[in-house]
């Protein structure tokens, strides 16, 4: 494994690192990509790692995260690993096109999507710097702005392999595509993997992304994605997070939309020691609109952070933004949602919305939606609530026999469960249902009574819930 572990400050074992690999015009194959590489660490070194000094880092400490020992594998040697045997997808049913990634590296298992003969293209970032130069000279960059966001440019800087993905015009892509991102190390490492995506005009896709964990190892994934939709293309987009305690994840993902084109995403947060996601969404063509939904749940020490900016450049566009949380123990959880409407985009809807639940005294979280609006013909609303579960929904639930135990986790789920419902691929949607109601258990006693018969399906219990009680 290429690559250097050191004990010192980690800003300068990177820039070491990069002088020495890229630190010479000549070692980058492509002229352009060197450039922006050398653009990019120019904007770490002058940056650094953000810090708790920064607004938009105010609650959010990398310190703890980034004073670890790590190695940095730039070029890990995954000839005869076998993916099949460190991941498994247990969703029952969920027939997808899956691309492996371990340790930031694309996996070649030798399969091709089914509509590859359309034009279809799923590969490696690497291998699309060789093969597809004319569509990365036109796309790769243009949108993961690097010049505010200092990880970014770090991932700018290093990013050499992740996946390329391609959807020519007119093309409805049948299979769903899955991304999982592994880390499986024997050591602490720090992975930069770098994702492309782009939809031709009239297109259509299903895509999940997902980061899990094989062990229990400490580290460090900075992730970036850029996403592009032209004119009237459709994506269907979920991002599903289940990673152990010891690790970080920080995912920018960059979407730009050109004049009709629909985006839904929607950020599922179930485990993870610190987790920041930062979904950035350019409405750039008139008519265009934007579904962005989250859910999170965190318990123990974990951390998460919701950084959504909403960028309305054009006319007759919407966007709906809706995230929810459930937070208990020592928990800890940021949403910061920004919403701008420029000068010229009149008749824009935009709507946001965060709530959040606290379980335990000690949870924390810390909402702020914000709208910064220069045009005068527009609807946009945001709102934040934080509190506890209701007891008058509890006494509701209590007066019908159910045991204060379950009777938290059935408001619980109710609650989350707005958003998982929205989850438009059903065997996906079924999985993650499940995760939940398993997730919301936590230390909880599971009894004959639980109305949610989590290990029977013999028998279906409903009734009505008043859901503004919840």
């Amino acid at each position: 494994m290429d690559g250097i572990s050191t004990t010192y400050n980690t800003k300068d074992t990177l820039l070491k690192l990069f002088d020495e690999y890229f630190g010479k015009p000549a070692a980058d194959g492509n002229p352009d990509i060197g450039q922006l590489r050398r653009e990019a660490i120019a904007v770490f070194a002058q940056k650094g790692f953000p810090h708790t000094r920064l607004e938009k880092w105010r609650n959010t400490d990398l310190s703890r995260a980034l004073n670890h020992d790590y190695s940095f594998p730039l070029n890990p040697d995954n000839s005869g690993v076998d993916f099949g045997d460190i991941f498994r997808c247990d969703v029952p049913g969920f027939d997808t096109h899956m691309i492996a990634q371990l340790n930031g590296v694309f996996i070649d298992r030798g399969l091709k999507p089914a509509q590859s003969s359309e034009g279809l293209v799923v590969c490696s970032l690497a291998e699309a710097f060789v093969k597809y130069p004319q569509l990365i000279a036109s796309h790769y960059g243009k949108y993961a702005a690097f010049q505010e966001n200092s990880l970014t440019a770090l991932n700018t800087a290093f990013a050499s392999d992740g996946v390329f993905i391609y959807v020519p015009d007119n093309l409805v892509v049948s299979e769903i595509v899955q991304m999982v991102n592994l880390i499986h190390s024997g050591d602490p490492v720090f992975v930069q993997p770098r994702n492309l995506v782009i939809l031709g005009k009239n297109s259509s896709l299903k895509l999940v992304q997902c980061d899990d964990s094989v062990d229990d190892q400490i580290g460090f994934i900075n992730s970036v994605t850029e996403v592009v939709l032209a004119e009237n293309a459709n994506l269907d987009h979920y991002k599903l997070q289940n990673k152990n305690d010891r690790s970080t994840l920080v995912n920018n993902i960059y979407f730009h939309l050109e004049s009709g084109a629909n985006l839904s995403t929607n950020a599922i947060s179930l485990n993870g020691g610190l987790i920041r996601n930062e979904a950035n969404v350019k409405l750039n063509g008139s008519g265009a609109h934007a579904d962005i939904l989250g859910v999170y749940l965190m318990d123990r020490n974990q951390h998460i952070d919701n950084q959504v900016f909403v960028d309305h450049a054009k006319p007759d566009c919407t966007s709906n933004e809706m995230f929810k949380g459930i937070l208990d123990d020592q928990a800890s959880g940021v949403f910061n949602g920004h919403i701008l409407v420029q000068k010229d985009a009149q008749r824009t809807n935009a709507y946001q919305n965060n709530k959040n639940i606290l379980i335990s005294d000690k949870a924390v979280i810390d909402s702020k939606p914000f709208l910064e609006i220069y045009a005068d013909d527009v609807k946009c609303s945001h709102g934040a609530t934080v509190g506890q579960l209701d007891s008058e929904a509890l006494f509701y639930l209590r007066s019908r026999g159910i045991s204060i135990e379950n009777a938290r986790m059935l408001l619980m789920y109710a609650f989350a469960a707005e958003i998982v419902n929205k989850i438009s691929i059903p065997q996906l949607q079924l999985r993650i249902d499940d995760l939940v109601k398993k997730r919301l258990r936590g230390e909880l006693s599971i009894c004959e009574q639980c109305v949610l018969h989590c290990n029977s399906r013999e028998q279906k219990v409903s009734f009505e819930i008043d859901m503004s009680k919840i």
